[in-house]
């Protein structure tokens, strides 16, 4: 039991950066469904600046500017050519599902996996590991995992009790009447996209320098929609997708620990993402979105 718990913290991590990608786009006013390929373009920007440096935090960072360049680039599209939406995110994950796999080709000379690259390695703090029960279930977790926990705290902060997060909650519901009060809204949304997009990158930052030490392609495997479910199951708020994202992990986790039994593979795998379907049904009429989502005012 302790290691399901312990896999599902793990496993936590991309979902939940990459459902706070989705919130604090969605809490805009924008659409998006492109959260699939940012974390799979920060997957393998990852690899890359950790194999050109040597230093997978590098790596990391490489890829945070990736993913806020893809962000930016996003709203960019969005805002300025209108271009619709949602085809923009789509086409994002077709993008970034093949530049990953032509690169590959390019640079390692190989098809399906990148060379092995430097990682982040997991740590234990002492205070944690002491608590009685649920100590052990932090034994051996990434820095990713505590960092995931600060960036929640950070965007509720900001989201609730910083004048920007008034201001741009109020901007998903009613643009024009904040433009009205000589409030530039698409500089708020520039804003908060190109950091969405960076925290996508870095949640598929985690499963390419810490969950592993290499790029595999497609290797994301449809956490990005995963993250954008836990973002609607959550409300789209910060610490719903903390806990949704909790939820689907476990899903997934819960898969993993039923490999050993005779149950057919094809069953197994499917476990998570009938969860995901299955909440999506439940909760998915009862949440109410922000009320301007896909609704774009002109300047």
């Amino acid at each position: 039991m302790i290691h399901l718990m312990n896999l599902t913290l793990a496993l936590t991590i991309p979902i939940t950066l990459g459902a706070l990608c989705g919130t604090i786009s969605e809490r805009g006013g924008i659409i998006m469904l492109g959260v699939e390929g940012m974390m799979l373009m920060g997957a393998f920007s990852a690899v890359l600046g950790s194999y050109v440096t040597g230093s997978a935090i590098i790596g990391v960072l490489f890829a945070m500017l990736v993913g806020g360049l893809l962000g930016f680039l996003y709203c960019l599209f969005c805002l300025k050519f209108k271009a619709h939406q949602s085809v923009i995110g789509v086409g994002l994950n077709l993008f970034a599902s093949g530049i990953t796999k032509v690169l590959l080709k390019a640079i390692w000379g190989q098809e399906g996996m990148s060379t092995f690259v430097d990682t982040i390695g997991k740590v234990n703090l002492p205070l944690l590991k002491s608590i009685p029960v649920i100590g052990p279930i932090f034994f051996d977790q990434s820095p990713f995992l505590y960092l995931t926990l600060v960036i929640v705290a950070a965007v509720w902060f900001v989201f609730y009790r910083s004048k920007f997060g008034l201001r741009y909650r109020a901007i998903g519901d009613h643009p024009l009447a904040v433009r009205t009060v000589g409030v530039d809204v698409n500089r708020y949304r520039y804003v908060a996209l190109t950091i969405a997009g960076m925290l996508a990158a870095l949640g598929g930052s985690f499963l390419s320098v810490c969950y592993n030490n290499l790029f595999v392609a497609d290797m994301v495997s449809g956490r990005g929609f995963m993250a954008l479910a836990a973002s609607i199951f959550g409300g789209w708020t910060p610490l719903g997708c903390l806990l949704a994202s909790l939820v689907f992990a476990f899903a997934q986790a819960l898969s993993y620990s039923m490999s050993d039994l005779s149950i057919p593979i094809y069953f197994i795998q499917m476990v998570p993402y009938v969860t995901t379907l299955l909440i999506l049904m439940v909760t998915g009429r009862r949440v109410r979105g922000p009320e301007a989502l896909g609704k774009l005012i002109e300047q």
